[in-house]
C-alpha cells in the first residue's frame, strides 16, 4: 500500500472515528420552560462549567453563559442562537442554543437546519404551549428526531398520562416514557428507568451544583423504605398501564421524527438531569447524510463541505467583527485548508477559524461532521451558502419563513443615511429580520418583518449601538404574510386584490400582507387556484437587493 493511500486510509478512519462520537441537537421550548437552566446544567454534567449560573439576570448575578449580546444580558434572556460544544464521556457534543423568550425569530428556524436531532422541552404544568407547536413544526418539515424532557417536575404541575396523551394527540407524535416520576411538586421523590428497572433518587442539591443521585432495583426492598408506599405503587400502577398500552420504544421511528422518547425531571434541582442525557446520547443520531445538488452527502465523504447557517455581526464589539457559522457536513476541516465557494466559485483560504462556546473563542485546528465552526466573514458569506473540497457540492438552502410583525424603519437623520444603509444591509445580510420594500419605489424606507415583536427592538438596539443611528418604527398593522407561488406574473393574472398590501422581499419577489387570517382565507376562497406559500423558496445564484 502506498503512502498516500495509507494516510487517505488513516483519515477515513479518523473521520469514522469522529462522527460515532459526535451527537448534535437544539433545545426547542416555549419561554420559561427552563431552556437556559437545563443548558447549564448539560454544560455542568459535561464539566464545561463548574457552578451554573443565573437564569435571570439580577443585580451582580453571573450572566448565562450562553447570552453574551448586550440586551440579553439587560433582560435576562437569550435572543440570538450560539453554539456550545463540550465533552461528555466518550463523547463530543455540539448544543445549539435557541432563543426562548416569547418573541423568537428566524435565526431559530434556521439554527434547526444545522441541528440533527431536538430536545423538545416542556413546563409540567404548561404543557405545549404555542412556541414549542412552531418549532416543532419546522423539525417536522425537517424530520428531526424529538427527545422530549417534561420539566419541573418539583413543582405543581399536570398529571404524566395527560401530558403524554397531549404530546400524542395535539403532535401526532407516539410517546414513549423512557422513564416514569415518583410523585410531583413537593413529592417529587425521583424517576424508574422503564427499561432497566432501575430507580435513581434525589436528593434536594445546593443551587448550582450537582444532585445527589441514590440508584436501586425497583425490586430493592430498601426502596419501600427511602419511598412513601403509596407515591411508589401509583407509579407503579401508571407503568403498568403504559406497558399495557403496548407501544415500544423503536429506535428507527426515533430516527425517522414519528416517536419521541419521554423523560421526568426538574433542571433546577438537576432531578433525571444526567439520565436524560445518557439517555439521550445512546438513543441520539450521529451526523446524518445531508441533501444537496448531488443527492445525499455522506459524513463520510472524502473532502470537507459545509454550509453557513447563521450570521452575526459585533459578536465582538471592540473589533467590529462578523462571524459565520459553519456546520460542517462532510470530511475533515483543517485550519489554514482551502476551501471552494459554491455560489461564487472562488478559492477561499479559512485561515481563522474559531471554536465557539457562547462569546468566549478560540482558534480551531481541526472540525467534523455535526461540529460548528466560526469564520471571519467580510462580506462573502451569505445564509446557505455551501463550502467545500474536491467535486463540487451545493447544500439545500434554507428557506425564509413567514414573518408576522410589519414595520416602517424610519431614519429621521438624512445626515446618518450612510451608516443606515450599512447597518441594514449587514443586519439583513446575518438575518436578524427579513427586509421588505414598498412597490412604490418613491417609498425608500425599509420595512422590517419579523416572527416577534423583540426583534424589531432588537434590530433597532444595534442600530444604535453598534452604527450609532436612531431609528423609529411606524407598525403597519398586518400580521400575515404569504408568497406567492408563481411570482408577479400569477399576481397580475388576477388583477386587483382587497383587504391586503402588496409588497417585494430582498429577490424581488411578490409578498401579500394581511390584517388576519380571515383575509387570506377570504382570497383563497375567492381564488381557489392561487397559490400561496408560507415559506419562501431558497434563491441561488442571484444577489438580494440592498437599500
Amino acid at each position: 500500500m502506498s503512502s498516500t493511500t495509507a494516510s487517505e486510509t488513516d483519515l477515513a478512519e479518523l473521520v469514522a472515528e469522529a462522527v460515532d462520537r459526535r451527537r448534535n441537537f437544539a433545545i426547542i421550548s416555549h419561554p420559561d420552560a427552563g431552556k437556559t437552566t437545563l443548558t447549564e446544567k448539560l454544560l455542568l454534567y459535561g464539566g464545561a462549567i463548574q457552578q451554573a449560573g443565573a437564569v435571570k439576570a439580577r443585580g451582580e448575578q453571573r450572566k448565562v453563559t450562553s447570552d453574551w449580546m448586550e440586551l440579553e444580558k439587560q433582560r435576562g434572556i437569550s435572543i440570538t442562537s450560539t453554539v456550545l460544544q463540550f465533552d461528555y464521556d466518550t463523547t463530543t457534543i455540539n448544543l445549539l442554543d435557541t432563543p426562548g423568550h416569547q418573541d423568537f425569530s428566524e435565526d431559530t428556524y434556521r439554527t434547526l437546519a444545522a441541528a440533527d436531532n431536538a430536545v423538545m422541552l416542556e413546563d409540567a404544568a404548561k404543557g405545549l404551549e404555542p412556541q414549542t407547536r412552531k418549532l416543532f413544526e419546522v423539525c417536522r418539515m425537517r424530520q428531526i428526531p424529538i427527545f422530549t424532557f417534561i420539566n419541573k417536575m418539583d413543582r405543581p404541575g399536570r398529571e404524566p398520562l395527560t401530558l403524554l396523551d397531549e404530546i400524542e394527540s395535539e403532535l401526532e407524535l407516539t410517546p414513549w416514557a423512557v422513564n416514569w416520576p415518583i410523585g410531583s411538586g413537593e413529592q417529587f421523590r425521583g424517576v424508574i428507568d422503564r427499561r432497566s428497572r432501575e430507580v435513581v433518587l434525589f436528593s434536594r442539591a445546593e443551587r448550582g451544583k450537582q444532585a445527589e443521585e441514590q440508584k436501586l432495583s425497583l425490586d430493592d426492598p430498601a426502596l419501600r423504605e427511602l419511598v412513601e408506599e403509596e407515591l411508589l405503587d401509583l407509579a407503579i400502577e401508571e407503568m403498568e398501564l403504559l406497558d399495557a398500552a403496548g407501544a415500544e420504544l423503536d429506535i428507527e421511528m426515533v430516527h425517522a421524527g414519528e416517536l419521541t422518547p419521554v423523560f421526568f425531571g426538574s433542571a433546577m434541582t438537576n432531578f433525571g438531569v444526567r439520565p436524560f442525557l445518557d439517555a439521550f446520547l445512546e438513543m441520539a443520531q450521529r451526523p446524518i447524510a445531508r441533501s444537496s445538488s448531488e443527492g445525499l452527502i455522506d459524513p463520510l465523504r472524502e473532502g470537507f463541505s459545509g454550509f453557513v447557517f447563521k450570521l452575526q455581526a459585533n459578536m465582538d464589539p471592540r473589533h467590529r467583527d462578523r462571524v459565520a457559522f459553519v456546520r460542517v457536513c462532510s470530511g475533515r476541516f483543517e485550519k489554514d485548508m482551502t476551501v471552494k465557494h459554491a455560489r461564487t466559485g472562488k478559492a477561499i483560504r479559512l485561515s481563522r477559524p474559531q471554536k465557539l462556546f457562547g462569546q468566549d473563542r478560540a482558534v480551531v485546528e481541526d472540525a467534523y461532521p455535526g461540529d460548528v465552526i466560526g469564520l471571519n466573514n467580510p462580506g462573502m458569506f451569505s445564509i446557505g451558502d455551501t463550502l467545500y473540497v474536491g467535486p463540487k457540492v451545493e447544500f439545500e438552502g434554507i428557506p425564509c419563513f413567514s414573518p408576522e410583525i410589519f414595520s416602517w424603519l424610519r431614519n429621521p437623520n438624512p445626515s446618518a443615511f450612510k451608516n443606515f444603509r450599512k447597518g441594514v444591509n449587514e443586519l439583513r445580510e446575518e438575518g436578524a429580520v427579513q427586509i421588505l420594500y414598498d412597490t412604490d419605489e418613491s417609498k425608500r424606507d425599509p420595512i422590517l418583518a419579523a416572527v416577534g415583536q423583540l426583534q424589531l427592538e432588537v434590530v433597532q438596539h444595534r442600530l444604535e449601538s453598534e452604527y450609532g443611528v436612531e431609528t423609529r418604527l411606524e407598525p403597519l398593522g398586518y400580521q400575515v404574510a404569504r408568497w406567492v407561488a408563481g411570482g408577479w406574473p400569477e399576481l397580475e393574472k388576477l388583477g386587483r386584490i382587497f383587504n391586503c398590501k402588496t409588497v417585494r422581499d430582498a429577490w424581488n419577489r411578490p409578498v401579500l400582507l394581511f390584517k388576519n387570517e380571515w383575509n387570506l382565507n377570504q382570497l383563497k376562497e375567492d381564488h381557489p387556484d392561487f397559490e400561496l406559500s408560507n415559506v419562501a423558496p431558497v434563491v441561488s445564484g442571484v444577489e438580494p437587493i440592498s437599500l
